[in-house]
């Protein structure tokens, strides 16, 4: 959400940061119906003062015993004409409202010009691509011949998109998010929650899914409540509607939960296999900081992202997005490439997103720099930590030997009783 004031007085930077973003905002109308709310409320503003000196003036006379009659019927005209002034600046403020509620934020000075993701800039690598000295599978295959993944009877439970994992397979989902979340915990210093899975529109809203990506998402018959689309939203609404008192920033919380998205537009694209799903397990990084601070902590935690891909030995590369490319909320946005070698192509693995104050005007999230200091809009980042079903992907692709087993990265193995190798199934 964006500071009317800020809206009204910084006209060409607005007009420049949503031109930078490929947003289509009609500023016009928006400033049209800006300027009639401004006069607007003048008039309300001229109506409650003539009121409060003509509820006066009767007072003062009534007191002296005198006739306040024709005072008396030209405050019921002021307070009728009140009335209805009241009423239209209501219906304005309203549709302003509305109108901010569909402008993005306003992209970093850093990010660079382009539409598509094909003007994003790679700004790191990790790792070599893996040379097998074999074809390798596809990671449908690998998993169908180590029998992990039922891509039969997980359609028949909930539909296409939802994958059931069995035995070693399902043992290896659990083993990576336990990796994940102790390894945030204990290198990174963050604080573990397990949030809802379901949220409130106003939780949609204050992170930015909603409005735009209502179609994008499972929303629960008859209540107030949607499938999260990523745990970025019940971790950042922990704090939404309060002011937080200076030791509580930052804050850093990690959290496991499945997110659940309808993948609107994309019938057709990677139909086979795991990498586009209806539910997909993931673990989330959300922070909490000074606006100042922001930036730093950005790169702090792109850092953290780095070290969960270094710890599986899964290459990848940075991705700074352009403008176009970017998501609603972000001011600035990392996305992690991991590199699959069934698929021979990178894997967006994690987004990295620095939003600065848009979630926190949005969600109503202050904090107080000092005991009774004035609140302030806190700043807001978060990045999967990681996403689990390309990185299962990538571990598949890369990591498949000719006979049908698996070698397990070292850091993986304790979580797998110590194996380091994973064979098919018996039978």
């Amino acid at each position: 959400m964006h500071d009317l004031r800020y809206l009204r007085s910084h006209r060409d930077e607005v007009e420049k940061g949503f031109a930078k973003k490929h947003a289509k905002v009609d500023l016009d109308a928006f400033y049209r119906l800006e300027e009639e709310r401004l006069a607007r409320l003048a008039e309300v503003e001229e109506g409650k003062r003539r009121r409060n000196e003509a509820s006066q003036e009767i007072g003062r006379l009534k007191k002296q015993g005198q006739d306040a009659s024709a005072l008396l019927a030209e405050m019921k005209r002021v307070g009728d004409d009140l009335t209805e002034k009241e009423r239209l600046l209501d219906l304005i403020e309203s549709r302003v409202q509305e109108m901010v509620r569909w402008m993005p934020n306003f992209p970093h000075e850093t990010v660079p010009e382009g539409a598509d993701a094909s003007a994003n800039i790679e700004v790191a690598r990790w790792g070599d691509v893996p040379k097998l000295g074999f074809e390798p599978r596809p990671h449908w295959e690998v998993a169908e011949r180590l029998g992990w993944i039922d891509f039969t009877r997980g359609p028949k439970i909930a539909g296409s998109g939802f994958p059931l994992f069995v035995g070693d397979g399902a043992r290896f989902v659990r083993a990576l998010i336990q990796l994940m979340i102790d390894l945030h915990l204990a290198r990174h210093a963050y604080t573990l929650v397990h949030p809802p899975i379901l949220v409130k529109s106003d939780c949609l809203e204050g992170t930015g899914q909603l409005p735009k990506l209502a179609d994008d998402m499972y929303r629960v018959t008859d209540e107030d409540l949607w499938l999260n689309p990523t745990a970025e939203v019940p971790v950042t609404n922990i704090f939404r509607d309060e002011v937080l008192e200076p030791h509580q920033v930052p804050t850093r919380f990690v959290a496991y939960c499945p997110s659940f998205r309808k993948e609107a537009g994309a019938y057709g694209k990677d139909t086979r296999g795991i990498i586009r799903l209806h539910q997909f397990d993931k673990v989330e990084l959300v922070k909490f900081v000074h606006p100042e601070r922001s930036y730093d902590e950005h790169e702090s935690l792109r850092a953290d992202v780095e070290d969960v891909l270094q710890a599986l030995e899964i290459p990848y590369r940075v991705m700074l997005l352009c403008g176009g490319d970017m998501s609603f909320a972000a001011a600035k946005c990392y996305d992690f490439e991991a590199f699959a070698a069934g698929e021979k192509r990178w894997l967006e693995v994690s987004s990295c997103s620095n939003f600065e104050q848009f979630q926190a005007r949005r969600a109503g999230i202050r904090f107080r720099r000092e005991e009774g200091a004035k609140p302030e809009y806190v700043a807001t980042l978060n990045a999967s930590g990681l996403a689990l079903p390309r990185i299962y992907v990538a571990l598949l692709e890369n990591n498949q030997q000719p006979d049908g087993s698996l070698t397990v990265p070292q850091a993986l193995s304790p979580y797998l009783g110590g194996a380091r190798v994973m064979h098919p199934a018996a039978g």
